[in-house]
């Protein structure tokens, strides 16, 4: 009882520090005068209150945080939130049911860009603001944000960070205290969206479009504020930024952290994860493009690599955004991107999926097997870099994979089951875990999510809601040991 109130206590709290949030949304509403003030004020008022009622009733229970309740106050946030989010969508969108509206506001919040919403271009600035800060809150994650400001209020954070950060080197920090780190990497990641905010309205984009697009981009999601996402601009200068913007996201904000800190490009070069990405995308643009002029899809090979980059970039990155429907191309190419967007992005960034360095380390452990088979006497440790991965971190990325790839096979069975063919229902599972948005066939970029069945709908909810959480933080509160004193 103690720690539900002592998890309670903290999760009014954050609910206090997450109702600052409709702040931006309602200074837009009074610029644009777009009639949506008065409903961003009540979630804003609700939402503190709210908060703030659950931190007196429960004031007297403060305790410092234990590792199983950084897991319960993880997954508590992510849902919990993602249900407040949906009000305003809600108040101003009323036909617009709460299985749509939560997931609108789970796939904002994960980063996944997926949506079921149409008529992006004329809803009003605030909303359309609105889900794509939900983009940047989540990009780096609701609790780190926490984490830098609750030990203000008398709330440890270690638990919880341990709990958020994503990728198997959790143990990792920039700095001996865990409030100097989450500032550090909240100070990078808003200072890039600045730079990307500003590169996009130099490149042609308004202003609300180009804060959109920058939150979008930085957070890797991949909303839009137009229904023809990207193919609205067909602007090579916007495509350009967006890209490069695209690519830093997907790596590690600790390395571009240290580089800033130490003005030089020498963490990018010590950073082990950071080649092997940069070199599978950019080789697969190219790999891309030629397969697409070889099959005559487009007729010279620049516009090929104009079309390919971008798309490629944006799906391997998991940010979802598009500027054709890529799902017309011949199979081989889309299923290739989805195939990126499981292995490449970079621990510590903001995207999904397996992340690259496990991807490494599965590899380096194939090679270190395949050699001892053939000196079985050797002791050949598994190296990254100069770095020895140990074998409980090896262990632990065997484990994560096998539970990965069958959560996409169950998954996916689940929806082939209501009816969904299997092409749709195998990216839209990939797409959803990943949290990289758009899939193909019936959920294609062509399309969205707004013709799935309810249940379906909540399928491709819990799937970006498992990958966020990096599936783990999920499923270990299903196991009788957690549950154990």
């Amino acid at each position: 009882m103690i720690r539900l109130f002592s998890l309670t206590r903290v999760f009014g709290l954050m609910l206090m520090i997450f109702s600052t949030t409709y702040t931006l949304p309602i200074l837009t509403a009074w610029i644009a005068n777009d009639g949506t003030m008065p409903l961003f004020i009540r979630d804003l008022l609700s939402t503190f209150f709210g908060g703030g009622v659950l931190w007196l009733l429960t004031k007297d229970s403060a305790r410092e945080l234990k590792a199983k309740d950084g897991f319960i106050l993880v997954l508590l946030a992510w849902s919990g939130m993602a249900a407040i989010s949906a009000l305003p969508l809600m108040s101003y969108l009323p036909a617009l049911s709460f299985t749509d509206a939560y997931f609108e506001a789970m796939s904002g919040l994960t980063t996944t860009g997926a949506t079921v919403l149409d008529g992006l271009d004329n809803l009003p600035p605030a909303i359309n603001l609105w889900r794509h800060e939900l983009h940047w809150v989540g990009g780096m994650g609701i609790i780190l944000l926490a984490v830098a400001i609750l030990p203000i209020l008398g709330v440890g954070g270690r638990q919880v960070f341990m709990s958020e950060t994503p990728g198997p080197m959790k143990d990792s920090k920039l700095t001996p205290r865990i409030t100097e780190t989450a500032s550090n990497l909240w100070s990078i990641y808003a200072g890039i969206t600045l730079a990307c905010i500003l590169a996009l309205k130099l490149a042609g984009m308004n202003w609300l479009d180009a804060i959109c697009h920058a939150f979008s981009t930085l957070g890797l999601g991949g909303f839009s504020t137009h229904d023809a996402n990207i193919a609205f601009f067909d602007s090579p200068a916007i495509e350009g930024v967006l890209m490069i913007f695209m690519l830093l996201s997907g790596m590690n904000f600790a390395t571009h952290f240290l580089a800033v800190r130490n003005i030089s490009i020498n963490p990018y070069k010590y950073d082990v994860e950071a080649k092997p990405y940069l070199a599978l995308i950019l080789g697969s643009c190219l790999a891309i493009a030629a397969f697409l002029f070889h099959k005559g899809v487009y007729p010279d090979f620049l516009t090929a690599l104009r079309i390919a980059a971008f798309n490629v970039i944006s799906i391997a990155t998991d940010c979802g955004f598009s500027s054709v429907d890529f799902g017309s191309w011949p199979i081989f190419a889309p299923l290739w991107m989805f195939f990126l967007a499981c292995i490449t992005v970079n621990t510590g960034s903001t995207g999904g999926g397996i992340k690259m360095m496990r991807t490494l380390i599965l590899a380096k452990q194939s090679e270190v097997q395949m050699f001892l088979l053939t000196h079985p006497t050797a002791i050949h440790p598994l190296k990254l870099g100069k770095m020895i991965v140990h074998s409980n971190i090896q262990l632990s990325v065997l484990g994560f994979i096998f539970v990965y790839f069958m959560s996409i096979v169950l998954l996916t069975f689940v929806l082939i089951i209501t009816g969904m063919d299997f092409v749709s229902a195998l990216i839209a599972i990939v797409a959803c875990l990943n949290n990289t948005g758009p899939g193909l066939g019936q959920v294609g970029p062509a399309s969205n999510y707004a013709s799935l069945s309810d249940f379906q709908t909540w399928v491709c909810t819990f799937a970006m809601y498992l990958g966020r959480m990096e599936i783990f933080t999920v499923l270990v509160m299903f196991t009788p040991a957690f549950w154990r004193k």
